[in-house]
């Protein structure tokens, strides 16, 4: 999975900003993770040439680099990842509760608030660094730190979360 995701990661730096040799490939994994995840040459090139020999990226010797770019095929595979992720972040499919399963993390409503807060904690790190954290962020941060705190003591007490409605539509059935 490590290789798909950096291919993945190296089309759309390709798309967005132009040819790319395989430390900057590596730097911005690391800047994006926080420094968690800083790939080695035995992840990034094998990621990139597995590109070049599906024909979605061509490389070429640039003094001592190797540059590679997307080309029309990456683009094509590239939009049609996008399509499909798409739907996946917009409360699509989630598998949590089976990747807390198979990684034997035991509870899986423990395993879901873990994951929360990571995430909130992701979004937090990524405003503050980029100086873009505003008001109405912060004011949402707070909501959802608040929200994830009483998640927190229903799980303790054995209570399960009440699921919101979903589709827009209240209570009554009525479109919101």
């Amino acid at each position: 999975m490590p290789g798909r995701i950096l291919g993945f990661y190296a089309l759309s730096v390709m798309d967005a900003e132009g040819p790319l040799y395989g430390y900057m490939l590596a730097e911005r994994v690391a800047d994006r993770t926080d420094g968690a995840w800083r790939p080695g040459a035995g992840a990034i090139y094998p990621a990139l040439e597995a590109l070049t020999r599906r024909k979605l990226a061509r490389s070429t010797s640039e003094g001592r680099r190797r540059v590679y770019r997307i080309t029309p095929e990456g683009r094509s595979v590239l939009r049609e990842v996008r399509r499909n992720m798409a739907w996946r972040f917009r409360g699509g499919l989630d598998l949590s509760r089976l990747w807390s399963e198979i990684a034997g993390l035991g509870d899986p409503g423990r395993f879901l608030i873990d994951n929360v807060r990571h995430r909130l904690d992701s979004v937090v790190s990524y405003f503050a660094r980029n100086d873009r954290m505003n008001r109405e962020t912060r004011a949402l941060r707070e909501q959802f730190r608040e929200e994830l705190r009483l998640a927190e003591i229903r799980l303790r007490a054995g209570e399960t979360a009440r699921p919101r409605p979903r589709g827009g539509r209240n209570r009554r059935g009525v479109g919101a």
